[in-house]
């Protein structure tokens, strides 16, 4: 099945942009503007950074610096679940002795 492109306007700083995307990542789209319009907003509010591009870049810093905690959080996480698992699976094979 293809992926036809459908085209998306999304609103972000006042801004009209209009972005291709497959019509079922149409929603994802939208959902991303208005978290990145958002970011933004809050950026441009705090009064520290002027200019439409410093404060893009800063919201993608912030945004990005977000996703990668969560991976890190998510992959230790992960890691301790297992260490738990192998600890669980040791007492039970003790036990069965």
């Amino acid at each position: 099945m293809s992926q036809k492109p459908t085209t998306v306007e999304v609103r972000i700083m006042d801004k009209e942009y209009l972005v291709a995307c497959p019509e079922e990542a149409r929603d994802e789209l939208i959902k991303s503007a208005r978290h990145l319009d958002a970011k933004m907003r809050e950026i441009r509010a705090s009064g520290k950074v002027f200019g439409t591009e410093r404060i893009a870049v800063m919201a993608a810093l912030n945004i990005t610096h977000d996703l990668l905690e969560q991976n890190t959080m998510s992959g230790a996480a992960s890691s301790l679940l297992k260490a738990m698992d192998e600890k669980l699976d040791s007492a039970l094979g003790d036990a069965g002795k």
